[in-house]
C-alpha cells in the first residue's frame, strides 16, 4: 500500500460512527485501533462488565462508549458501519435490524486485510488449518522471510499494522465465520464514498489454500451449501496471477478448483493419494515437492514428530504453500533455487501447537493428550486414528448438529474406555448404541462424568500402563467454557495436578 493510500485510509476512519458487536479478542483489538485513529466507537456485548474486566482494562482511557448486558436496537441510529466479532450469531435481532437498514457489516479481519501493506497467505479448511498455518509461518520464517501469523490463530493483527512492511509476509488462518464478511456490499451508506473502510468489493488473499471441506458449523451456517460458499470466498475474488493451493483428495476442493485456471490463478495441489503436477504429494514413504517438473524430497513419513496420517496431509499442504509463496516472492520457478533444506528442518522438528494433539504429561506410564481443538466428530475421529495404543477417550461438549456415527464406530474399535461429559453426552451415547457391531470384540466401556474435572479423575482411575488418555471432545466448549482454549487450559491444569 502506497503512503498516500495509507493516509487516505486513516483519514476515512476519523469521526466515523462505528458499532462493534462483541468484546472478545478481535473486538477489543479493533476498538483500540479505531479509537486511536479518531473513530467514534461504541461497543456492545451481551455479557456484563464483570465478565469483561480484562477487555475493558485494555481499553481504559480511550474514548469508547459501552452498551453491555444486551444489544439495544437504538445503537443502530447513529452507526455508519457495524463490525461483528466471529462468535456473534448473525441472526441476533441487532444484526438482523442492521441488515434491514442497509448498514454495512464488516469485521476486524476484513479491515486488516484492506490496510495490510504485505502480501497475505490465507488458509482455510474444516480441519487442519491451525496446524498448517503454524507450519507455513515456521517454514517461511526458516526461509528468511519476516512473518506475521494471525487471524483465527494467535492474536488479532490489526494492532500491529504500523510495524508491518511491504516486504513482510502475513500468514492467516481464516474461519468460515471470518470469510463470511469478505463478500461485496450492495451499497454504501449515504454520503460515503468508496474507501478502505467503506469498500464495496469482495476480497481474497493473493495466496489462498482450502485444505478440505467437510460438515462443520452447520449450527451457524444451516446447510453445507452455505458453509461451502463461505469457505469459497477465500478464492472467489482472487486475481489473475494469484496462487491457490488445493487438496486433490477432497471432492469439494477439487470442484472449487475447477474454474481457477480459467480465471488466471496458478494452482498447486497436495495429495496423500496420487502424484501432482505441481505442489506436494506422498509417494511411498516420502513426502515429495514438485515444481516446474522438478522434484525434491521434503522428508520421510517416519521423520515428523506430529502423529497421524492427517498431519502428513497438513505437512504437504504447508510445504506446497511455502514453495508456491517463495516462488512468487523470489520470482523463481526452480526448486533448486528454494531453501528446501530449511523447509525440511521445520517439517521434521515441528511438534505441533497448543490444544492440538498436545502431549501434556506422561504419568504412571500413561500419556495424556490435549486435543481440545477437536470440536467436530470428524476431528475427534482423526485423533483416534493417530494412536495404536489403547485409548481412554474424553468426549462431549456442545453439539454442532453434525453426525456422530463415524466417530462412534471408530470408538468401538480403538477405545477401551469412553468417558462422556457436557451437553452432548446423551447424543454420543445414542450414536454408540446405533453403531454397535456384534461382529467386533466389544471392548469399549462407556462412563458418564458430567464435568471435565470428573472425567479426568475417572480417566486417572481407569487408565493402565501403556494407555493414551485423549481429550478429543467432538463438540464445542460453549456449554461450559469461553472457547476451546479455556477448555484445553483447564484440562492441562487438571492433568498436571494429578498426584
Amino acid at each position: 500500500m502506497r503512503v498516500e493510500e495509507k493516509a487516505d485510509a486513516t483519514q476515512s476512519l476519523a469521526n466515523t460512527q462505528v458499532l462493534i458487536v462483541g468484546l472478545a479478542r478481535e473486538g477489543t483489538a479493533l476498538a483500540r485501533f479505531l479509537a486511536l485513529r479518531g473513530a467514534r466507537v461504541t461497543v456492545t456485548d451481551s455479557r456484563r462488565a464483570d465478565a469483561l474486566a480484562d477487555n475493558l482494562a485494555a481499553l481504559e482511557g480511550l474514548p469508547v462508549t459501552y452498551a453491555l448486558g444486551g444489544h439495544p436496537l437504538d445503537l443502530l441510529d447513529k452507526a455508519e458501519i457495524v463490525f461483528v466479532s466471529p462468535g456473534v450469531p448473525l441472526e441476533i435481532p441487532l444484526l438482523a435490524a442492521a441488515r434491514t437498514r442497509g448498514l454495512p457489516l464488516s469485521s476486524e479481519t476484513r479491515l486488516f486485510t484492506r490496510l495490510c501493506p504485505a502480501p497475505v497467505v490465507g488458509i482455510t479448511g474444516s480441519s487442519g488449518k491451525t496446524t498448517t498455518t503454524a507450519l507455513v509461518g515456521r517454514m517461511l520464517e526458516a526461509a528468511g522471510c519476516k512473518i506475521w501469523v494471525g487471524g483465527n490463530i494467535g492474536f488479532p493483527l490489526i494492532g500491529h499494522l504500523d510495524e508491518m512492511a511491504a516486504t513482510d509476509l502475513v500468514v492467516m488462518e481464516l474461519s468460515s465465520f471470518q470469510l463470511e464478511f469478505f463478500g461485496p456490499w450492495s451499497r454504501l451508506p449515504e454520503g460515503r464514498r468508496d474507501t478502505v473502510l467503506f469498500d464495496t468489493e469482495g476480497w481474497s488473499p493473493s495466496v489462498a489454500a482450502v485444505l478440505n471441506i467437510t460438515p462443520n458449523h452447520l449450527d451457524r451456517h444451516g446447510t453445507m451449501e452455505a458453509y461451502t460458499a463461505a469457505k469459497a470466498r477465500i478464492l472467489a475474488y482472487q486475481r489473475p496471477g494469484d496462487l491457490a493451493v488445493m487438496n486433490l483428495d477432497d471432492p469439494v476442493t477439487r470442484g472449487l478448483a475447477a474454474g481457477l485456471g480459467r480465471a488466471g490463478q496458478r494452482v498447486l495441489w497436495f495429495s496423500l493419494e496420487q502424484k501432482v503436477e505441481e505442489g506436494a504429494f506422498l509417494r511411498g514413504d516420502e513426502l515429495i515437492l514438485r515444481l516446474a517438473r522438478r522434484e525434491a524430497v521434503l522428508c520421510r513419513t517416519e521423520d515428523p514428530k506430529l502423529p497421524g496420517r492427517h498431519n502428513l496431509a497438513n505437512l504437504l499442504a504447508a510445504a506446497a504453500l511455502a514453495i508456491g509463496t517463495l516462488s512468487a516472492v523470489k520470482g523463481v520457478e526452480e526448486l533448486d533455487s528454494l531453501p528446501i533444506e530449511a523447509l525440511s528442518q521445520v517439517a521434521t522438528s515441528f511438534e505441533g501447537v497448543e490444544h492440538r494433539l498436545e502431549l501434556v504429561r506422561e504419568y504412571h506410564q500413561v500419556r495424556w493428550y490435549n486435543d481440545s481443538i477437536a470440536t467436530t466428530p470428524e476431528r475427534a475421529a482423526a485423533a483416534l486414528r493417530s494412536f495404536d495404543a489403547p485409548i481412554v477417550l474424553l468426549a462431549g461438549g456442545r453439539d454442532k448438529h453434525l453426525p456422530w456415527q463415524e466417530m462412534a464406530a471408530l470408538t468401538w474399535r480403538k477405545v477401551r474406555h469412553l468417558i462422556l461429559f457436557g451437553e452432548c453426552a446423551d447424543l454420543i451415547d445414542r450414536a454408540m448404541a446405533e453403531t454397535k457391531n456384534g461382529s467386533l470384540p466389544q471392548q469399549t466401556e462407556i462412563h458418564r462424568a458430567g464435568t471435565l474435572a470428573r472425567a479426568v479423575d475417572m480417566a486417572a482411575e481407569l487408565a493402565q500402563s501403556g494407555d493414551v488418555v485423549l481429550l478429543s471432545p467432538g463438540g464445542t466448549s460453549f456449554d461450559a467454557y469461553r472457547d476451546f482454549v479455556a477448555r484445553g487450559d483447564h484440562f492441562r491444569d487438571l492433568v498436571r495436578g494429578l498426584e
